[in-house]
């Protein structure tokens, strides 16, 4: 379609949420997640991968915050093939929301189901990557597709760098632990933390946003984190339609189209450049004639020929040459 005024086509909230063993992602995901089913009146599928919210489905008194059960359906799953496939069959017209906890199991699942030969040093080999990471890139593109709302849950993991002097590994920060582009996948990226006081000794569960697309959270940190402080001020702004993203496989096929086509093209006008040319050189009576034929045939264009028709017409030359000898 080419270049076209830009509008927004974002319905749902596409969140990603990481951080270490009790920062609160879990919880924090299930309250944006409740209160986004609340308001557009559909239930929360909640993709669990360690167990993690067994508590959270239960009447828990004792519980500062929201002490009542949550209500959402879960899949007990580690497999991505089962995870794809029951994300696929979810009915939107029922769900609105998805969270997946964790993200970091599902790409373990994907890098332990291959079964292939690995290399010397025990590693998967580089031209394997590509299988290995086609269902989990399908899942992700699935979510941001999706017309649902989507809360994809990590781990924290370290990030590391070479020092430019000494050529070691050095911790540089955290991220999450997943497929490397994952982080890069939502609009937003919230780094979570269970920041301790020192006086009290109470921890605070933390959110801060490391990216927001939507400028509304972008720099801030969230204490207590919730729908209303993390989720609620970003719904105002969301369109009704949700833009569809091609997957890589998508991508790749219209590019091998266009680049199909664009060879046919190439090889019908170099086949029509050889039969002229070829045909002006038969008639040739001397070779002054010949030699300025040779003189149009110029790198500019050879690069509108394919090889084997260079090479054609080079022969086709040298025997024209000699036949004028």
């Amino acid at each position: 379609m080419g270049f076209r005024k830009a509008k927004a086509e974002q319905a749902a909230i596409k969140a990603a949420l990481y951080g270490p063993a009790g920062s609160g992602k879990t919880f924090t995901a299930l309250l944006c997640a409740e209160g986004i089913a609340r308001t557009i009146k559909k239930r929360i599928a909640f993709v669990d991968t360690e167990r993690g919210t067994d508590f959270y489905s239960i009447n828990v008194p004792d519980r500062k915050i929201h002490p009542e059960a949550f209500d959402f359906d879960a899949l007990y799953s580690k497999s991505i093939m089962e995870v794809l496939q029951n994300v696929k069959a979810l009915n939107t017209e029922d769900y609105g929301v998805i969270v997946i906890d964790s993200i970091t199991h599902l790409w373990e699942a994907a890098r332990l189901a291959y079964t292939g030969k690995e290399t010397s040093a025990g590693t998967i080999p580089f031209h394997a990557w590509g299988k290995i990471k086609k269902p989990y890139k399908e899942l992700i593109n699935l979510l941001l597709s999706s017309p649902m709302h989507v809360f994809i849950l990590g781990r924290q993991g370290n990030e590391f760098d070479e020092d430019e002097e000494t050529g070691e590994l050095k911790k540089v920060g955290t991220k999450m632990k997943a497929e490397g582009e994952t982080p890069y996948e939502p609009h937003i990226l919230i780094h979570m933390e269970a920041v301790k006081n020192i006086k009290t000794g109470i921890a605070t569960i933390t959110a801060f946003a490391e990216k927001d697309r939507t400028g509304t959270l972008a720099g801030r940190t969230i204490q207590n984190p919730s729908f209303d402080n993390l989720i609620k001020p970003i719904l105002s702004i969301l369109g009704n339609k949700q833009a569809t993203i091609k997957s890589d496989g998508e991508s790749a096929a219209q590019d091998a189209e266009i680049i199909t086509e664009q060879d046919k093209a190439k090889e019908s006008e170099s086949a029509e450049i050889l039969k002229k040319m070829c045909a002006r050189m038969v008639v040739c009576e001397t070779l002054d004639q010949l030699k300025k034929i040779g003189d149009e045939i110029t790198p500019e264009l050879k690069k509108k020929m394919i090889t084997n028709h260079v090479s054609e017409l080079r022969e086709k030359y040298l025997e024209s040459q000699k036949h004028l000898s």
